[in-house]
């Protein structure tokens, strides 16, 4: 310790806390965060400073980076090159600002990750907009600060002209805060602000009206709007971009998909890595190959797809395990005053807008000063000019300058200033024509500081002129947006990556539940012994079985009277030989309740859909209810009740309807009956409906219920316990009021046993036949020919002693008919047309006359 000096204890938590804040503000301030004026760091601020300096304007030559560099350290920037270099380097790349402020020569890197060269290859200029940043930086627009070692002054803001920090944005990590602003389109940018300056009072919604949603250097598809409303409104959102993509026919025939634009600040290199890697992970499927033709002309992957792939559905996974899909995290944290704040969209326009005023104000008041300057020397020139001959005298006969000008100032009221500025007048100006000049340029001159005294004046003339302004820069450099608007999108799911195929789905008996493409059922003749369909226990049977789409959604409906909600897909995927699993792992459904019916809708939230069609409900006791659709609309996860069931009684089956169809009701006995659904008013979700049908017996009972909305085209199916079956004419049922007994509808023997289905069908559609032993059958319903309505019908799948059929379903729309039977079990061909019973139908001649 030197002589005579003094330690002072500290307490080390102390000092590392002040030194530690000391830092954060340092990061925070100097290095991290924007300021709300201008848009720039310090260093960026810096670059462009010190370019100016140098003289780089865009219409003159390039010059080596390094020395620009070395400028910018040496003067302004005590930090590494690199930093300079670096941030130099971003603002000439044309993917990383909306509107570059550099004019980079040489390689400056590429969207594709590659670095850019060193410095000492390069060169650079400013680009012609920068200068809009510098403009009337010389005349006191802004306040200087001295540089690191006081020697210098360098700008604490710069004037910008340009609203910079809307337009290209900016991101930055400080301590303890980050920014991260998006870039917007300039053209938008200055509309909103002229708007602004107009309308003070004007809200966010009005000025989104003009300042639409962010705008990315490299365009792509800003997908849904939320997001960018909650930045706009309290400077925080999360933006998802999307690439463009188009899919296209390649020559060779396969299906491609082309990506054209890609989401900002995604490295293309790493894009088409993780997309590799994905593909082999098995992750997506579907891709065959992945190439890059991208060039300076712009962006261009192609993924290359297998045959049987559905294109939307691998453009999607995409979309969710690639960077194809990104989300931009807005924060618009910025500098006020020397003081970090998260700003909204207004907040960012007042700023700009206040800070362009006072360099209006700033700029005005210099102008005026120097023209009043001027105006003074030119009325001293004037007064000299009118006293020609005398200033002539008094100069010949002054010993030295000093004393001209002291007797110029004493013989005709001048000023030191006015004196000299006469000394110093060459005898040129003392013609004719020179003295014109004068006057006329005090005349000007004299204009211009009542004008300039005018806009100091009138906040309305300065307002003026700063919209004048950002209308030439408009008109100079704005440019078409490049990011795209899909503002109704919907957030990316899980059904996004489903095919949204055709599936068969079933339900046992004991409630056991899966799903099946429809491709695996092989189409059969008429008779023919089926194919294993379902692996069931040996009491338990296929109780359910419906077409359906993986993205349709499943009303299920219990024997209670619940009602339950379930997407397809969501519904476990098996072969068609599988067992399935419980329904009670999918649904909330209880122990003593079972399924009795599904329908299948393909959306709840389309209003006019759901307010225009009805659920009509029956029972096996003959009730019927309708409701509309919206009062089921809403789901929730343990169900709601559906209908009220009495006592007795259980849900049968439920069918969904536009309001204008025939309604039939088929009994165990044979008997059926028709009327319009109009006959039954719309109650509400909890009613417990009207009588339908009357059972002719105690141990009658209702098997199934038809709506028909087109009679003219539709043919009534009924099929009996033991196989046998027929169509029927829909106009061979005539009308009765609900309540009825029916017409018989099937000749039920004992050879027939019992009615267990009843469906409306075309010649189009497709019949898929299960057996309680878990045996199916499909076939095609232009097979079975229309017969009598009182007729027995003929063998429609042979049946053993010990089977029933237990569910039928209608496929529609089937094109394709094989004629060949398979026995998958047995691995044999069976020929249909070996029992002679089975072809030939039993004919019952008995009339019906209305009195059965």
């Amino acid at each position: 310790m030197a002589e005579g000096g003094k330690i002072t204890p500290i307490n080390i938590e102390d000092e590392m806390k002040i030194a530690y804040i000391d830092y954060s503000m340092s990061v925070i301030i100097s290095r991290a965060l924007p300021d709300v004026r201008d848009g720039l760091k310090p260093v960026h601020r810096r670059v462009l400073y010190g370019m100016a300096d140098l003289g780089v304007y865009y219409n003159r030559s390039y010059k080596k980076s390094a020395r620009i560099v070395g400028e910018v350290l040496g003067k302004y920037h005590p930090h590494g090159d690199a930093s300079v270099y670096d941030s130099m380097v971003r603002m000439a790349q044309t993917w990383s600002l909306r509107m570059p402020l550099v004019d980079g020569q040489g390689n400056y890197g590429s969207i594709e990750g590659d670095p850019p060269a060193a410095m000492r290859y390069t060169e650079a200029r400013l680009k012609e907009i920068a200068g809009e940043m510098l403009s009337d930086i010389k005349k006191d627009t802004v306040n200087f600060q001295a540089n690191f070692d006081d020697s210098l002054q360098e700008p604490v803001v710069l004037p910008a002209k340009i609203p910079n920090l809307l337009v290209n944005g900016t991101s930055g990590i400080a301590v303890g805060m980050a920014t991260n602003m998006a870039p917007h389109n300039l053209g938008e940018v200055i509309d909103g602000i002229i708007t602004y300056i107009d309308n003070r009072d004007i809200t966010i919604p009005e000025l989104m009206e003009y300042i639409k949603a962010p705008d990315f250097p490299t365009g792509g598809i800003i997908y849904g709007y939320d997001g960018v409303k909650q930045a706009f409104e309290t400077g925080r959102g999360r933006i998802v971009m999307r690439a463009v993509t188009e899919i296209e026919e390649a020559p060779s025939g396969k299906t491609q998909i082309v990506v054209t634009e890609i989401p900002y600040m995604v490295n293309l290199s790493v894009l088409l890595e993780k997309t590799a890697s994905i593909v082999n992970e098995k992750k997506i499927e579907g891709i065959t190959a992945v190439k890059n033709f991208s060039d300076k002309k712009g962006i261009r992957i192609v993924y290359e797809l297998k045959k049987d792939a559905i294109p939307d559905v691998v453009l999607n996974n995409l979309f969710k395990h690639t960077p194809l899909q990104t989300t931009f995290n807005v924060n618009n944290v910025a500098l006020v005053k020397g003081r970090p704040q998260t700003l909204n969209l207004k907040d960012l326009i007042y700023h700009y807008v206040e800070h362009r005023h006072e360099v209006v104000i700033r700029r005005t008041e210099y102008d005026l000063n120097e023209a009043r300057k001027r105006l003074h020397i030119l009325e001293g020139l004037l007064i000299a000019l009118d006293h020609l001959d005398e200033v002539i005298a008094l100069i010949r006969k002054s010993v030295d300058p000093e004393e001209a000008k002291q007797g110029l100032i004493s013989q005709f009221e001048l000023s030191e200033i006015q004196a000299r500025a006469i000394l110093d007048m060459r005898l040129q100006r003392l013609t004719g024509l020179e003295r014109d000049k004068i006057q006329n340029e005090h005349q000007e001159v004299t204009k211009l500081v009542t004008e300039l005294e005018a806009i100091l004046a009138s906040e309305e003339l300065r307002m003026g002129i700063i919209k004048d302004e950002l209308t030439e820069l408009k008109d100079k450099y704005a440019d078409p947006r490049r990011s795209s608007i899909e503002v109704n999108a919907d957030n990316l799911e899980d059904e996004d990556m489903i095919p949204n195929e055709e599936m068969v789905l079933t339900i046992s008996n004991e409630g056991y539940i899966k799903r099946t493409n429809l491709k695996e059922y092989r189409i059969q003749a008429r008779g023919g012994m089926g194919s294993r369909g379902v692996a069931t226990k040996d009491d338990d049977y296929t109780a359910h079985m419906f077409v359906a789409s993986n993205h349709n959604y499943l009303l299920i409906f219990t024997k209670h009277g619940k009602v339950y909600w379930l997407k397809v897909y969501k519904v476990p995927e098996g072969s068609k030989i599988s067992k399935g699993r419980p329904i009670q792992n999918l649904i909330q459904i209880e122990k003593e309740d079972s399924v009795r019916a599904v329908i299948n809708v393909k959306t709840l939230n389309d209003e006019d859909y759901i307010n225009n069609n009805y659920l009509i409900m029956s029972t096996t006791n003959g009730i019927i209810k309708k409701t509309p659709l919206e009062a089921y609309s809403r789901p929730r996860q343990s169900g709601i009740t559906a209908i009220t069931v009495r006592d007795g009684d259980d849900l049968l089956d439920v069918m969904l309807t536009d309001g204008n169809c025939e309604v039939f009701l088929g009994l165990q006995s044979g008997r059926a009956i028709r009327f319009h659904e109009t006959e039954v008013r719309p109650m509400g979700r909890t009613a417990s409906g009207v009588r339908g049908i009357t059972p002719l017996h105690d141990k009658d009972y209702v098997i199934g219920m038809v709506c028909i909305e087109d009679i003219q085209t539709s043919s009534l199916l009924v099929i009996s316990e033991n196989g046998y079956g027929k169509r029927s004419n829909i106009e061979d049922y005539r009308k009765t009021g609900r309540g009825g007994k029916g017409v018989k509808t099937l000749n039920i023997t004992p050879k027939t046993g019992g009615l267990v289905a009843i469906k409306s069908v075309q010649d189009t559609d497709g019949l898929m036949i299960v057996t309680k032993n878990g045996i199916t059958i499909r076939m095609s319903m232009d097979a079975l020919r229309i017969m009598g309505r009182t007729t027995q019908g003929v063998k429609v799948i042979r049946v053993a002693d010990s089977d029933a059929i237990s569910s039928v379903a209608k496929i529609e729309y089937i094109e394709e008919v094989e004629a060949e039977i398979i026995d998958e079990e047995n691995g044999e061909n069976n020929n249909p047309n070996t029992d002679s019973d089975d072809t030939t139908p039993d004919v019952d001649n008995t009339s019906d006359n209305g009195q059965e």
